[in-house]
């Protein structure tokens, strides 16, 4: 895996906001589980921040939402986006989320090599978003385009870079140093931290972590008895057993050894008992069965879609869908009645890539699981794509001018 590092001089960069344009374009080299690919491109950043508060345009009559996290490095905002009942998106506005974004060291295209960086808790109807540079998470409640009460709080750790909500608890990861999960409650004044809830990965990171060693998701399953962090680097997929009142049931993850080279993304299907887990190094697609002790049971042995560097991956029904960075493009797969997984074609694509799109990264389902929503990061832009009956994925709306990947660039998606 690649070693160098990027100076340390983004993390104490002021919260200030300005506006003005750039444009450089520039090639990145993924390395990762010993091979390499290149993506070139120009990235268009456009910095132009609103206050806490302030939003445009109609929200009139309008329920859904889009909400993208723009994650500056100047002041991270919150992009929303109305939805239309035909999946169109329309600007909506702008919140700052009272933070700043962050970089991971040689991050290819995204910026926090995770997923679930901005989650919706659904019961509260509370909006989180990781503030990478400055160590903090922000929530804020959501009123149909609105976004209100915003509070922060520190992340507990080096790097906040992902996300899990279940029943009234929601944990960070933390990338950076050792890495971490802390616990919160979610109240109607925030996140509380969860007393006892601390926990190491034992990870060997710098403050920034590099892209290739950091954790890449937390995730609860589905009854909340368990909650999993994949990790890059040391190719694991790490599970604490849970207690009823949201505390880790034992000191230290339970260490599992991941079947498919770097483990990144993870998914539950329908029922909750069967845990996909999406891995880089060769696009691979692994099933598993979490047992009450941590230990994973392998279903069905990693699934190859011919795709490129698939790093995030998400379940509509009884499809799933993938984001491949390293040749912008969206593998679907759908899980039969036994659990079997297949992909929904030969090609492993479920939609034509376009060269509007370039610098696939996460995705969001919209809960009907009508649609779904890609960020581009290098082209900064969310392609909004809705599902038909045999898995194909047919594009129904593009917004564009989000923060381009530069520097730093956009992560984070969440559909209401």
């Amino acid at each position: 895996m690649h070693s160098s590092r990027k100076t340390d001089r983004r993390r104490s960069r002021p919260a200030g906001m300005g506006g003005g344009h750039r444009v450089k374009s520039r090639t990145r080299r993924i390395v990762i589980g010993g091979g390499a690919l290149a993506i070139a491109g120009a990235a268009t950043v456009a910095v132009s921040l609103a206050s806490a508060g302030q939003y445009s345009g109609s929200t009139a009559g309008a329920d859904h939402a889009v909400f993208v996290q723009g994650n500056e490095l100047d002041g991270n905002t919150i992009h929303v986006f109305a939805r239309g009942d035909d999946g169109r998106l329309s600007p909506s506005g702008r919140y700052a989320t009272g933070g700043r974004g962050g970089d991971q060291v040689d991050a290819p295209t995204d910026s926090l090599a995770s997923q679930g960086s901005l989650v919706h808790d659904d019961a509260s109807g509370t909006l989180l978003a990781v503030n990478a540079g400055s160590g903090t998470v922000t929530s804020f409640r959501v009123e149909g385009q609105e976004l209100r009460d915003r509070r922060v709080v520190d992340s507990g750790g080096e790097f906040p870079s992902g996300l899990a909500v279940h029943d009234g608890i929601a944990y960070v990861m933390n990338a950076g140093g050792e890495g971490s999960v802390q616990g919160f409650r979610i109240t109607s004044q925030g996140l509380k931290p969860l007393k006892g809830s601390y926990r190491s990965l034992g990870l060997k990171n710098e403050d920034i972590p590099r892209f290739d060693t950091s954790p890449g998701q937390v995730e609860f399953a589905p009854d909340g008895r368990s909650l999993m962090v994949t990790t890059k680097g040391n190719n694991t997929v790490e599970v604490f057993p849970m207690k009823r009142d949201g505390l880790p049931a034992v000191a230290e993850p339970v260490v599992n050894k991941s079947v498919g080279g770097v483990p990144f993304a993870i998914s539950f299907d329908r029922t909750g008992k069967r845990m996909l887990v999406a891995e880089a190094e060769k696009s691979t697609v692994t099933t598993y069965a979490v047992r009450r002790d941590g230990k994973l049971k392998v279903l069905q042995q990693p699934l190859a879609s011919g795709q490129e560097t698939l790093c995030w991956l998400e379940r509509a029904g009884d499809y799933f869908f993938g984001g491949n960075t390293g040749n912008s493009t969206v593998t679907g797969y759908r899980m039969d009645k036994r659990g079997k997984l297949a992909l929904t074609n030969d090609v492993g694509v479920a939609t034509p890539p376009s060269a509007k799109s370039q610098g696939v990264i996460d995705l969001a389902v919209t809960e009907d699981e009508k649609f779904v929503y890609v960020q581009n990061a290098v082209s900064g832009t969310v392609d909004g794509f809705r599902v038909e009956s045999d898995g194909a994925l047919t594009k129904v709306t593009t917004a564009e001018g989000l923060p381009a990947f530069d520097e730093s660039g956009m992560e984070g998606i969440v559909a209401v």
